[in-house]
């Protein structure tokens, strides 16, 4: 089998093919599935290690890739929710990542890909997906009739949020380069707003929930259109300093949450029960070849990618 992996940090150009045997295939243990990648998504977290931006599995080599799609393999003893051939979506934890031909992970981090889409729709769900899920419904619990801001609204996290927001009766305003407004609003978005010219922060009010995809001086500059008791969800993870926002967020009667995902499979059912209702569909901007995994992470770090970019082997 193939796997992209690298031996240093750096640029795109550390990322390499290496040919693993068919006798070093990995094989499910105990409660895990054996998974045949169909395809792989490409999320910012992936560069983000791949640099050095971030430390979070030690040093290489390692293999990246959070999410993918495919089908069962084979099956570790006592994993019985699937068997071979059954078709899957779901996440997994690098250094042994989903950029790969193969990968083995729990069966609890595994859900029944949606028959409706394919397996490049359903890889590019599980990261960006969950994590609008549970920014979106497990901690602001949206409601019908209230008013949520998303920024970065053509993005990976944003365009999910958009419609997740959209599915829980929510009115939608979403910031995004001009060219993008006629693809965020096709999603169900109430409002666009160009960033690169006009201040959102001057315009917007009567915020109920804000999902930042952006962070920096995004957060104090949302807060100020946020009603009393609004939240505020950052969710672009480690490496930005908080602490002038949670302290004016808590100086305004507003709550600010430095969001981490924390996947379940009961939110991962959940985004495809959504799938199959045709609340949610995410875009792909470019499909590439697993080989070209170095291309991927370049579109990636760009920071203009219009939904996801997946990889297929």
């Amino acid at each position: 089998m193939r796997v992209i992996s690298q031996r240093s940090l750096g640029g795109p150009e550390v990322l390499e093919v290496r040919e693993v045997p068919e006798a070093e295939r990995p094989s499910p243990g105990p409660g895990e599935v054996l998974v045949r990648v169909r395809a792989t998504g490409v999320n910012p977290a992936d560069w983000k290690v791949r640099s050095g931006y971030v430390e979070w599995f030690g040093a290489p080599p390692f293999v990246l890739g959070h999410e993918f799609s495919g089908e069962v393999a084979a099956t570790g003893e006592g994993a019985g929710a699937f068997g071979p051939g059954d078709e899957v979506f779901g996440w997994v934890i690098p250094p042994r990542g989903s950029h790969a031909d193969y990968v083995v992970v729990p069966e609890t981090s595994l859900a029944a890909k949606p028959s409706t889409i394919g397996h490049v729709q359903a890889a590019a769900l599980p990261i960006a997906g969950l994590t609008a899920w549970q920014a979106l419904v497990s901690i602001a619990r949206v409601r019908a009739g209230e008013r949520v801001l998303v920024h970065g609204a053509a993005g990976g996290v944003g365009h999910l949020a958009v419609q997740i927001a959209k599915a829980r009766g929510a009115y939608v305003i979403g910031t995004a380069r001009k060219e993008k407004h006629a693809f965020v609003r096709s999603l169900g978005a109430d409002e666009l707003i160009d960033y690169t010219v006009t201040d959102f922060a001057a315009v917007v009010r009567d915020i109920d929930v804000v999902v930042d995809t952006v962070s920096n001086d995004y957060g104090p500059r949302s807060l100020a259109t946020m009603n009393p008791g609004g939240i505020l969800i950052d969710v672009v993870g480690v490496g930005i300093d908080r602490t002038a926002v949670t302290a004016q967020a808590e100086r305004e009667g507003k709550r600010f949450v430095e969001f981490y995902l924390e996947p379940t499979p009961a939110d991962l059912s959940g985004l495809a029960d959504l799938v199959r209702e045709g609340g949610l569909r995410p875009e792909i901007q470019e499909v590439l070849p697993l080989i070209e995994a170095a291309k991927a992470h370049e579109l990636s770090e760009t920071g203009r990618v219009r939904g996801k970019v997946v990889l297929v082997p």
